[in-house]
């Protein structure tokens, strides 16, 4: 009797155990399956989430998704959105056979970038310099031959003109290189060797550096960059990361003719500031001292007993001119002096600083008064006599003759 008291009792607890196993189970099922909770409102599936949350437990959720750096997708986008912008510029020029004929020949090539829907392109004058046909292809190899509007050798600069007709243009916008800073990421797009649109990118590597071209003139406050610039990189834009172009890359310093990461580039302030006139009048005015300038040189110096090596001797004052007026003094008549076809007149004024600038050479009186226009006042210090005399002369019209060739 007891024991099938015990008999019966085991099995209703038994059974009882299974019914909640069962039921324990069945609701584990539920929600595992997405199934209803007591609202009666489906139950979000939640993924597994690992213990470990290193680096190699995170997979990306699309394919090549978070496959580039943030700096490899900035210099994706900015080639991307203004490498059509950019043209390549083939020339060609005229030179003579041994029967005295003008005969074309191919020139130079270089890079260009489209700064207006109409056509227009901003390039280097070196590149164009001398061509007689200027030849300008766009991104989709389409080739159309330009016209040299204006040059501007006393910054390397041209611009150039083709007719688009229908085509959208791609426009390089052009920044600022007022707030540069050394250590800046900048990209450079151009044609070296004649491979189109190539990408080099770098940092600025120093800013307002002197540089003399190969006529000898001066280019002030240059940008150095160790972006790769090689020859066809000439004319292209140098950008910033946002795609503005922030100079002209113009030339590099290396002794075996490849670049060795010092390159140079025009400021596109300095581009901002004298396409306008390039494009108005096919050159830039600028400010001049009406004199006849002479460089010194040592035996001048020696032949002259002067007390100053370096500067500009004013041999002749026009007269009646606003630096007559404004007290510059030229040489003598009788102290003439011929040296080669030239004559030199002693006794006149030394120009040795020009509107903040020093003047050694004739190269740096041209890039003193580079900036300068007619009307202008600048200071001039001048040796005389010995002793530093500043004048404060208004600037005429540069003649054509005084233009640097």
């Amino acid at each position: 009797m007891m024991r099938t008291f015990w008999t019966r009792t085991l099995v209703v607890i038994g059974a009882v155990g299974l019914f909640l196993f069962a039921l324990g189970l069945g609701l584990g099922v539920g929600r595992s399956m997405g199934g209803r909770d007591a609202s009666g409102q489906s139950e979000a599936v939640l993924p597994e989430i690992p213990v470990d949350t290193g680096a190699e437990a995170l997979i990306p959720v699309a394919e090549g998704a978070g496959r580039y750096s943030e700096d490899e997708l900035e210099n994706i986008r900015v080639y991307e959105t203004r490498n059509r912008g950019v043209v390549n510029i083939t020339t060609e020029t005229l030179a003579y056979n041994w029967f005295l004929e003008p005969v074309p020949q191919e020139g130079v090539t270089g890079s260009g970038s489209i700064i207006d829907a109409r056509g227009y392109v901003l390039t280097n004058y070196h590149v164009v310099k001398g061509a007689y046909k200027v030849f300008i292809s766009l991104a989709d190899g389409s080739q159309y031959e330009g016209e040299v509007v204006g040059v501007d050798p006393e910054n390397d600069l041209a611009v150039l003109k083709f007719d688009p007709r229908d085509k959208d243009l791609v426009v390089i916008p052009m920044g600022s290189s007022s707030d540069l800073k050394v250590g800046q990421k900048v990209l450079a797009i151009g044609n070296p060797f004649g491979l189109e649109r190539t990408l080099t990118v770098g940092v600025v590597s120093a800013l307002g550096r002197p540089v003399r071209t190969e006529d000898g003139l001066i280019i002030q406050d240059m940008i150095q960059t160790d972006t790769s610039i090689n020859p066809g990189n000439s004319g292209g834009p140098l950008l910033d990361s946002r795609g503005y172009m922030i100079g002209i890359n113009t030339m590099i310093y290396s002794p075996s003719g490849g670049s060795v990461g010092v390159g140079f580039a025009v400021p596109v302030d300095t581009a901002k500031r004298v396409v306008p006139e390039l494009i108005a009048h096919g050159y830039v005015e600028r400010g001049w001292i009406d004199i006849v300038p002479v460089q010194l040189f040592p035996a001048l110096v020696r032949y002259a007993d002067l007390s100053v090596s370096r500067g500009i001797l004013v041999s002749k004052v026009e007269p009646g001119s606003p630096a007559a007026e404004a007290g510059l003094k030229g040489g003598s008549p009788d102290k003439a002096v011929r040296y080669g076809r030239s004559i030199i007149y002693l006794g006149g004024d030394i120009i040795v600083e020009v509107d903040g600038r020093a003047v050694g050479s004739l190269a740096d009186l041209y890039a003193a008064l580079e900036d300068n226009k007619p009307g202008e006042t600048v200071e001039v210090k001048v040796v005389r006599d010995g002793k530093v005399v500043t004048l404060s002369i208004p600037l005429s019209k540069r003649p054509e003759r005084f233009n640097w060739n």
